[in-house]
């Protein structure tokens, strides 16, 4: 069912680490070669291409490629009411935590009359992306949206695959939650060629479509296969994006005190996405390790999606590492950098807070990545594939810029004219200098 690699024992360097660990081989180069035409079409045909590339890629032809404002609104209407209310109830809490996030403007007063300002200033516009292929994700909706808003951008655009089983319109349910969030401006699109369409903008071909039937954006975000992750590298430059994400993972430090159940439920929980979701356990607990096992067989032979859980768990990704202790383990999850990581261990708080890699990490027992999918306030875009070595989940700050005021008055420039000069001098820059000493 998965695989098991013993590093019991063995003292390896980091390198040897990232060698021994298991990670899903993806392999966006050679989706970007795929990628690069749908693109350039995109950019040149506009809506003609996009309804091209749906009735290819999603069986369908939309006739609507921008979904009518009233067909949004009347969403809401059939929405089954348990779902709105824990949509509301999402939304609630992930607008308090981002709330929180905006970093604060400040002044620094360097000398009298030298003062240098940072303020920080909303991208313009911004596309989101919600995926549509194997499950639809209206808490990605939520995620994109409320941290855009967040940070005050004033145009805000979703794009989310047309269904055929919908007429060509995006899933019902992402319709309604964009609905709940005030959001009027959704395109029936997918996969690669909606981030083309938000980077370069698209002419309209059609009546229904105007002389214009999106305008370009200033950053990309949202979660997708590697098709869309090939389409972001291409275009990053042109926009900002959030990251290429890639597989989804979950990583678990747990030792001998875990309950196996939930361990087990666990892994399975984030194998379900994709059947190349990775998902390991990382334990110094063989008892453990052969309890999960067990719980494993049960779960997936029960689970909705039995076939695609089971690729993902048999796959190179997937493992169970047996370590010596949790300073081992510690330091295997660190080189591994999950985009979900669970610690279920004895001071399972303290782990924590040691822990310097990892998308979002959850704490203990009744802290599963279940929660933070949808209710825990937190942003479940995360980085993968390792990148959250260097790069943080989805939030306000992938929509804001920081900006520098620098305000001097004439004394204050004379007290450093002379140290500016001597510099500019030194880099064989003396224009530099005389545009100082021109103003005294």
């Amino acid at each position: 069912m998965i695989t098991r690699i013993d590093l019991r024992g063995r003292s390896l360097s980091r390198r040897e680490l990232l060698d021994e660990l298991p990670r899903a081989e993806v392999d966006v180069e050679h989706a970007a070669e795929i990628v690069a035409p749908l693109l350039a079409g995109v950019r040149a045909r506009g809506a003609a291409e996009l309804r091209d590339l749906a009735e290819r890629f999603d069986g369908v032809r939309p006739e609507h490629l921008r979904v009518p404002a009233d067909v949004i609104a009347a969403a809401v209407g059939v929405l089954d009411p348990a779902v709105r209310a824990a949509l509301e109830e999402t939304i609630r809490r992930v607008r308090q935590v981002h709330g929180a996030q905006r970093p604060a403007d400040f002044t620094v007063e360097l000398a009298p009359g030298a003062q240098v300002r940072q303020r920080w200033v909303p991208v313009r516009r911004v596309g989101l992306y919600v995926p549509g292929g194997l499950a639809v994700y209206p808490s990605s909706v939520v995620m994109n949206v409320v941290a855009a808003q967040a940070a005050g951008v004033g145009s805000l655009a979703v794009a989310s695959p047309p269904q055929k089983d919908q007429g060509g319109l995006p899933d019902p349910v992402v319709l309604a939650t964009c609905a709940l969030l005030d959001i009027d401006e959704v395109y029936a699109v997918g996969g690669a060629q909606a981030v083309a369409m938000f980077a370069y903008g698209a002419v309209g071909t059609e009546e229904v479509d105007g002389e214009t039937l999106c305008e370009p954006v200033d950053v990309v975000t949202g979660p997708g296969n590697v098709y869309v992750a090939a389409a972001k590298r291409l275009v990053r430059g042109i926009v900002g994006i959030d990251a290429e994400a890639g597989p989804t993972e979950i990583a678990i430090l747990a030792d001998g005190t875990a309950d196996a159940s939930h361990v087990a439920a666990d892994l399975v929980s984030q194998a379900e996405h994709d059947p190349l979701a990775a998902a390991v356990l990382v334990t110094p607990s063989v008892e453990l390790a052969g309890a999960v096992e067990a719980k494993l067989v049960d779960r997936v032979d029960a689970t909705m999606h039995r076939v695609r859980v089971t690729t993902a768990l048999r796959g190179e990704q997937s493992a169970i590492v047996l370590v010596d202790d949790l300073e081992q383990g510690l330091d295997v999850v660190n080189a591994y950098g999950a985009e979900h990581l669970e610690i279920q261990t004895v001071g399972a708080a303290e782990l924590a807070e040691r822990v310097t890699s990892a998308g979002a990490i959850f704490v203990g027992a009744y802290s599963p990545v279940s929660l933070g999918d949808y209710m825990a306030g937190s942003n479940h875009v995360l980085p993968t594939g390792g990148c959250a070595h260097f790069a943080s989940g989805l939030g306000v700050h992938s929509f804001l810029r920081a900006v520098q005021v620098v305000e001097y008055d004439a004394d204050a420039l004379a007290e450093v004219a002379d140290k500016i000069v001597a510099l500019a001098d030194a880099e064989g820059l003396p224009a530099h200098g005389e545009a100082v000493r021109a103003r005294f």
